[in-house]
């Protein structure tokens, strides 16, 4: 796992100091080895920059890392878990290594495939190749989004990066602010997930690679999920044993490491699958790593404890009392951008804790979007079956469960809140698309039209970000399934977009390598392929992967309600934070930025604070908001 940066201009030389600057900037993400490729002898010049953490081949993958001739440099993050496979074939062709580390092997194949060696790459990875001889850059991201590649491009030069500060290290990229983005991201809690919070510096997409030389950019899409045909069995017994085969081979390679390893246990179903897996194929005992709270409503660890015992796993726990305000402004800085899901807290601290005792962590990730975990797939089968109500119906619903929650707190408040959020947006909304843009939403257009100014309103009017997600909907319409519809959407959006950029940069901020057996892609290939009852039968959602947890794990673990993995951010800003989320939101600083009408933001924190409405998604999506912008735009000014 490492950080990558660089550059290739067509006009100036490119100066040692900024690569140097570049990998200074990512040395959480590499701090065992840093080090640069300059080539400033003829147009265009190329600089790359690379900082390391060390996993497989502690001694021998240094990069910026050449092939035997040295027409081909490359810069790599991430880890390719099929390695010594591809290894093995590519010696039988007469190639030779002078390494034992994966990204050699990325290298060779390049030589042989070109872009097509992506297609026998098996794990998570963001790369750059530099020809010497074709005045080429190539790069690519895996297939999921598991790592990030951020990059900006003029015409004249090309400047990249794993995360967004190390591209602005270079002077000449402008910090211009995304409108846009800033919309976007109030709509979703993250920014347009080809885009940024800049609005010349973009992402390069999941599952796609990139082409430059003197004849331009391309961008190309390179894989994407096929939800049919079915998979046809004669019995669930057969899936079940079909699943845990390649279930125990993205696990087992998952396991090569020149370093301690562990893995993070919720207690959910996921994780808790895989550490099981994990104990089958491992000769020592697993170490297992979870985090819980005071505030015992958000702790899961009961759970995780009786799995860990079940397992038989060298098993830590650690409670802490997150310090969150002094905390913030340090997560802000690694997540780059605006980034709203308060879940990255909890996550940053488990990563903290781990990386104590190992440099590697398994986890469950990706088990939700492949097999119907989230309560909105059950959801949208619901809603069809309800259509036929009158509209008032659901608003007494949800004013009947509002009341009610009125008098709860912590996990019983956030379960009758989702209820009450489908029965609003079962009277609000016939459509369904138009229902899951509100499941989905932090503010709705018509929030937002409430919240803006006047100038800020004026942007927006040709373009609203909900619309973005119908597009992502409808396009998907082919799928018979609304389920696998769903399920296709939130992979490319919400799970690329927000999980897997909470997972990487709370890991990464602590020199932690993450791996996800559940987000292997042939795991994933087989699991859209699924007959959807395997996916979600009545109330039960994950079916087929609970029943084979089923094995291993405490049904009352596996079949117990979803938590989540959250902290109490509602009640702190009734308490704790009372007072820090008016003084920043409603400071003059905060309001003069154009953006928000100063009585719309106190009416959001009154309210909450009040007991009227529970606004503590969008609080903290503003206050991340303006502390981004104290961050990263106001200490340039």
């Amino acid at each position: 796992m490492c950080g990558i940066a660089g550059k290739v201009s067509f006009e100036n030389r490119i100066s040692e100091d900024l690569l140097k600057k570049m990998f200074a900037v990512l040395q959480h993400r590499g701090p065992d080895d840093r080090s640069i490729y300059l080539d400033n002898a003829s147009k265009p010049f190329v600089g790359l920059s690379h900082a390391r953490l060390s996993i497989i081949d502690l001694a021998g993958g240094h990069q910026p890392m050449s092939n035997e001739d040295g027409s081909l440099w490359i810069i790599f993050n991430g880890e390719i878990y099929n390695f010594l496979q591809l290894r093995e074939e590519l010696v039988k062709k007469g190639h030779v290594f002078k390494t034992r580390c994966d990204v050699e092997v990325i290298l060779h194949l390049y030589e042989d495939k070109a872009e097509k060696a992506l297609d026998d790459l098996r794990g998570m990875f963001a790369f750059v190749i530099w020809d010497t001889k074709k005045k080429r850059l190539f790069a690519a991201r895996d297939r999921i989004g598991k790592k990030p590649l951020y990059y900006h491009y003029d015409g004249r030069s090309f400047v990249f990066g794993s995360e967004l500060k190390a591209v602005t290290c270079d002077d000449e990229v402008k910090k211009e602010v995304s409108l846009e983005s800033i919309d976007f991201y109030l709509t979703y809690g993250y920014t347009p997930p080809q885009e940024s919070i800049y609005s010349n510096i973009r992402k390069l997409p999941p599952a796609h690679y990139l082409i430059l030389d003197e004849k331009g950019l391309r961008i190309s899409r390179y894989w994407s999920l096929s939800y049919e045909p079915k998979i046809m069995r004669d019995s669930i017994e057969e899936y079940e044993e079909e699943l845990l085969s390649i279930l125990k081979e993205a696990t087992r390679i998952r396991l090569i490491s020149d370093v301690p390893l562990g893995a993070f246990l919720s207690g959910g179903v996921d994780s808790s699958l895989v550490v099981a897996l994990m104990s089958q194929l491992s000769a020592e005992k697993v170490r297992t790593f979870t985090i819980g709270f005071d505030y015992a409503d958000y702790s899961e660890i009961k759970y995780a404890k009786k799995v860990a015992e079940r397992l038989g796993t060298e098993h830590s726990e650690f409670i802490v009392k997150p310090e969150v305000l002094n905390i913030l402004e340090k997560l802000v800085w690694h997540y780059n951008e605006p980034y709203g899901d308060s879940s990255c807290l909890p996550t940053y601290y488990v990563a903290n804790e781990t990386k104590r005792h190992v440099t590697v962590a398994l986890n469950g990730d990706g088990g939700d979007e492949s097999f119907a975990g989230y309560d909105r797939y059950q959801g949208v089968r619901l809603s069809a079956l309800l259509e036929w109500m009158p509209k008032w119906t659901f608003g007494i619903g949800a004013s009947m469960l509002s009341f009610t929650s009125s008098f709860l707190d912590g996990k019983r408040k956030d379960f009758l809140a989702r209820r009450q959020h489908f029965l609003q947006a079962m009277e609000q909304y016939r459509r369904f698309p138009e229902r899951y843009i509100y499941w989905m939403s932090y503010f709705t257009d018509e929030e937002k039209n409430k919240l803006y100014t006047d100038d800020f309103r004026q942007v927006f009017l040709a373009r609203q970000s909900s619309h973005w997600l119908e597009e992502k909907i409808l396009d998907s319409s082919y799928i018979k399934s609304a389920v696998d519809r769903l399920m296709k959407v939130d992979i490319e959006t919400y799970l690329a977009a927000d999980l897997l950029v909470k997972m990487d940069i709370a890991c990464m901020a602590n020199s932690l390598e993450a791996r996800s057996p559940l987000l292997d892609h042939k795991v994933m290939e087989y699991a859209a392929r699924l007959p959807v009852s395997l996916k979600l039968r009545g109330n039960t959602s994950k079916f087929l992967l609970k029943k084979l947890a089923s094995r291993f794990v405490p049904k009352e673990v596996l079949y117990r309600r979803k938590m989540g993995f959250g902290v109490p951010i509602g009640h702190w800003f009734k308490n704790e934070m009372k007072d820090y989320i008016r003084n920043i939101l409603l400071d003059d600083k905060c309001i003069n930025r154009g953006y928000f009408n100063r009585d719309a933001v106190r009416k959001l924190i009154d309210d909450h604070q009040g007991g009227v409405t529970d606004n503590k998604y969008k609080l903290w999506a503003l206050l991340n908001l303006e502390l981004w912008h104290k961050v990263f735009i106001d200490e340039r000014k």
